[in-house]
């Protein structure tokens, strides 16, 4: 699976489902700003990413700010024609 699929996405846990919206909401972000912006537990946010990037929903890349963290984002999800959603901004 390259992208998030609806059906998987709907088995997660709440705060799985929480750490998903936030990301959709804000864009890319820490661990540290995702817990700042869910007011969920450092380590619940842990296992929210952990379940989001087992079915690939979520990118992780570094942060060159502080090597220490990472960043993380949503993975572009297809439209109906095909293109990504990236693609279909200029509109």
């Amino acid at each position: 699976m390259s992208e998030p699929d609806e059906e998987s996405l709907v088995d997660l846990p709440p705060s799985a489902k929480l750490v998903f919206k936030v990301l959709e909401y804000n864009g890319t972000l820490t661990q540290k700003g995702i817990v700042e912006e869910s007011m969920l537990s450092a380590r619940t946010v842990r296992y929210a990413l952990e379940r989001l990037e087992g079915i690939e929903a979520i990118d992780e890349d570094v942060y060159f700010a502080d090597a220490r963290q990472n960043l993380y984002e949503i993975t572009a999800a297809p439209t109906p024609d095909g293109e990504t959603d990236a693609a279909t901004s200029d509109d």
